[in-house]
């Protein structure tokens, strides 16, 4: 569901109690629709608030989830750094029944002089928007701007006076009407749905909390007013619990899922409407609700999105690798009867004299059969008895030879077909565009994808620099943990770098793990020597189930050993090692262990 205006006021109060009278310490913008603020409060506290206006995903709260920023910042960012950073929230106010939050700052000028600012977030459907104001109601800029001919109600630009946006016209604010105003807006009569003449007929309440006024009311949601025998009293009882809830400020984070543990909706208030077909859990705060629904949610979708051309690549090449395999083994299968062949050829050769011109079958005793009997044997009526035993013989050869042949041939298919399915893998988990970067430079290195101009000039860069690409992906740096008792913990994000985590910058005396026989990280416990205590092993496990193909599975079977017994697979493709004198955990992949371990 949208972020209804009711909902908005719990996140708003939730803000409020925390940031206000507190500086904005930085200004960044990691996507079009995106601003995040760093907040500094007393006593070293800190805050990120993000704020969102992108169609569909509107939203103002505390977030924990790391972005990766553009190179270059946009316009809009560089004005709201000259104009925020260093600025302090004085309040956060909301219009009645309205899908909008002012912040109000106080600035202080290059002179000294403090003056008021206001930071406006409009979350109205596609056309939400951030917009500064100064202290005379000027606006400043806005992120998205709207002229005339996109508006015919108002314009958002530069220079302009601040407008609000149009109010919704014809509905009632639930806050203030009463029980005998309700009732005379019911037509009993009618055949239409409660929940939706709900929503018809007042400001801020959303699909959701329509139905779920109905659900109370009457134990379904679809339920219409001509069905109803006891003049709407079970209706205004619903009705009024709610808004005095919302009255008395009684709010409460829920948030609704799938019965595979996908978020569907978030709501103020118990939603009980789905009732075995959903799970409620009342979470926290507000910010870790809507960080849960829509951020969560929204990377997820993003970096899908992002990787899905290279993603359609690796799974092409997969399969097309599964079908020359088949196709291969089956060849392999026909080899089966090379000796076959040779027996003709030597059977032939035995019966040289029995052979006369034009004859199409020998017939002759099988002295290879343990039973005794006869062969019947297919000649070549152009050949001779010697050229007809120089065939098979040449057939028998190349059976031979092919067996060999295609043995290699599938043995290094089925070690490529290995290597698809992990790069497969990391690319489902990836997290960011710096990670997907990463994996598209291993591929155009191992020569799945091209590479494009710009990484070929950084190439001819380094060339004329004495430096390798390679050392470039070097520097990336993998995941970085610390665990409970205090000790570094490393995972690599790709390939290329789980060979450099384990073959090049781990020390021979520290611990590798690897969920075992399933593709996944490469992860190290930086302890040179010492045994890790058993709660650093624990979370090291869990680290290196979470990032494999095992995440989404309750346990995984994770391996153990000294860095110093892990060996690259001679000619393997990177990250293909072999491992001995290891010991065996079992994991749990949870998510939230590893981002509290995040360093």
């Amino acid at each position: 569901m949208p972020l209804d205006a009711i909902c908005l006021g719990a996140v708003r109060n939730e803000l409020a109690s925390q940031i206000i009278g507190i500086k904005i310490d930085k200004v960044q913008q990691p996507e079009r629709d995106v601003v995040l603020l760093s907040l500094r409060g007393h006593g070293g506290k800190s805050f990120k608030l993000l704020i969102s206006v992108g169609s569909g995903d509107t939203r103002v709260h505390f977030t924990e989830h790391r972005f990766d920023n553009p190179k270059v910042p946009p316009m809009f960012c560089m004005l709201l750094r000259k104009h925020l950073v260093g600025a302090r929230i004085v309040d956060i106010v909301q219009p009645a029944a309205e899908r909008v939050l002012i912040f109000v700052l106080e600035t202080v000028g290059a002179m000294g002089v403090r003056s008021e600012m206001k930071m406006i977030v409009e979350m109205i459907g596609r056309q939400s928007n951030l917009i500064l104001v100064d202290a005379d109601g000027v606006i400043l800029d806005c992120l998205r701007r709207v002229d005339g001919d996109l508006s015919e109600k108002r314009a958002v630009l530069p220079g302009l006076v601040y407008r609000n946006p149009p109010v919704q016209e014809g509905k009632v604010d639930p806050m203030s009407v009463t029980e005998a105003q309700f009732q005379t807006l019911i037509n009993f009569e009618s055949d239409d749905a409660i929940d939706k003449w709900l929503i018809k007929t007042f400001k801020a309440l959303s699909p959701l909390i329509c139905r779920e006024i109905v659900w109370r009311a009457y134990g379904e949601t679809d339920y219409r007013f001509n069905g109803i025998s006891d003049n709407g009293n079970a209706l205004f009882t619903a009705f009024f619990d709610l808004i005095q809830q919302v009255k008395s400020s009684e709010y409460e984070p829920w948030l609704i899922s799938s019965v595979d543990d996908k978020p569907l909706d978030f709501s103020y208030t118990h939603i009980k409407q789905y009732e075995s077909t959903a799970t409620a859990t009342r979470l926290c705060d507000f910010s870790k609700l809507l960080d849960e629904y829509y951020t969560r949610s929204a990377q997820e979708l993003r970096m899908s999105q992002r990787s899905a051309s290279t993603l359609k690549t690796m799974t092409t090449a997969r399969d097309r690798l599964i079908r020359k395999l088949a196709a291969q083994r089956r060849e392999l299968g026909e080899t089966d009867k090379r000796d076959y062949f040779r027996e003709c050829g030597d059977l032939i050769t035995a019966n040289f004299h029995l052979i006369k011109k034009g004859q199409e079958t020998l017939i002759a005793e099988d002295f290879y059969s343990e039973s005794g009997g006869v062969r019947e044997i297919k000649l070549d009526v152009r050949k001779t008895p010697q050229q007809n035993s120089a065939k098979y013989y040449k057939t028998y050869t190349k059976a031979k030879n092919a067996r060999n042949f295609l043995s290699e041939l599938i043995e290094n298919g089925e070690k490529e077909l290995e290597y698809i399915e992990s790069v497969i893998g990391q690319i489902q988990r990836v997290e960011s565009e710096q990670d997907l970067s990463e994996i598209r430079h291993e591929l155009s290195t191992t020569g799945y994808v091209r590479q494009s101009k710009q990484q070929k000039s950084e190439k001819q860069t380094k060339k004329q620099r004495g430096k390798s690409q390679s050392s470039k992906q070097a520097e990336i740096s993998p995941y970085k943990f610390m665990s409970s008792s205090g000790v570094r913990i490393l995972a690599g994000k790709n390939n290329l770098q789980n060979d450099r985590l384990t073959l090049k910058s781990a020390n021979r005396m520290d611990i590798w793990l690897h969920a075992q026989k399933i593709h996944g990280s490469h992860v190290i416990i930086s302890c040179a020597g010492v045994s890790p205590d058993e709660k650093t092993l624990e979370e090291a496990a869990a680290i290196a189930a979470y990032y494999s193909a095992g995440r989404s599975d309750g346990k995984v079977l994770v391996d153990y050993t000294l860095v110093k017994n892990v060996k690259r697979i001679p000619g393997g493709r990177p990250g293909m090692v072999n491992y001995r004198d290891f010991k065996t955990i079992i994991a749990v992949p949870d998510e939230d262990v590893i981002n509290r371990l995040k360093d």
